[in-house]
C-alpha cells in the first residue's frame, strides 16, 4: 500500500472532526488502523502489502461506531496555548518536580511547561493569574500551534 502522508493527515482530520475514537481501513492485503483517546491521536499502525502496492485514492468506507462518542467538555477559564510546534515538557528535567499542578495558584510570570523546538528550550508562562484547573496536554509529548496546554481559572 503506498501511503501518502496527505492521505494519513485526512485520516487524522476526519477522526478529529468527527468525534470517531478509532478507525481501521483495509485496502487489499495492507491496513491502517488509527485510535483516538481524547483529543489526542495515540497510535497508528500500518501493515506493509504482501503483493502489489495499492493507494488510498479510492474512498474507503468506514464502518459506523457502535456505541455513541462521549462528549468530553472543556475546562472553563482562560486557555495557555502552545506558541509553537515542539515537545512538551511539564518539569525542567527529568526527575524533577513539574512545574506545576492542578489545583496550584499562579502568578503571571510563573513558569508552566517548556517546550522544545529545534534543540532550543522555551519556557512559557503564565500570562494570567489564577489557579490550574486543568493540564490538557501530556508530559513528553508532540504539540501543535496554538493546541491548548493548560487551563487557568
Amino acid at each position: 500500500m503506498d501511503i501518502n502522508i496527505k492521505d494519513i493527515e485526512k485520516l487524522v482530520q476526519l477522526i478529529q472532526n468527527t468525534g470517531v475514537t478509532e478507525l481501521t481501513i483495509i485496502q487489499d492485503k495492507a491496513s491502517i488502523s488509527l485510535k483516538q483517546e481524547k483529543t489526542i491521536i495515540t497510535q497508528v499502525a500500518m501493515q506493509p502489502a504482501q503483493a502489489t502496492a495499492a493507494t488510498l485514492s479510492a474512498p474507503a468506507a468506514i464502518a459506523p461506531a457502535t456505541e455513541a462518542p462521549k462528549t468530553i467538555e472543556a475546562p472553563k477559564g482562560h486557555t495557555v496555548k502552545s506558541p509553537m510546534v515542539g515537545t512538551l515538557y511539564l518539569a525542567p528535567s527529568p526527575g524533577a518536580a513539574v512545574f506545576v499542578k492542578v489545583g496550584q495558584t499562579v502568578k503571571v510570570g510563573d513558569p508552566l511547561c517548556i517546550i522544545e523546538a529545534m534543540k532550543m528550550m522555551n519556557r512559557i508562562e503564565a500570562d494570567k493569574a489564577g489557579k490550574v484547573s486543568a493540564i490538557m496536554a501530556i508530559d513528553g509529548s508532540p504539540v501543535e500551534f496554538d493546541q491548548p496546554l493548560i487551563i487557568i481559572e
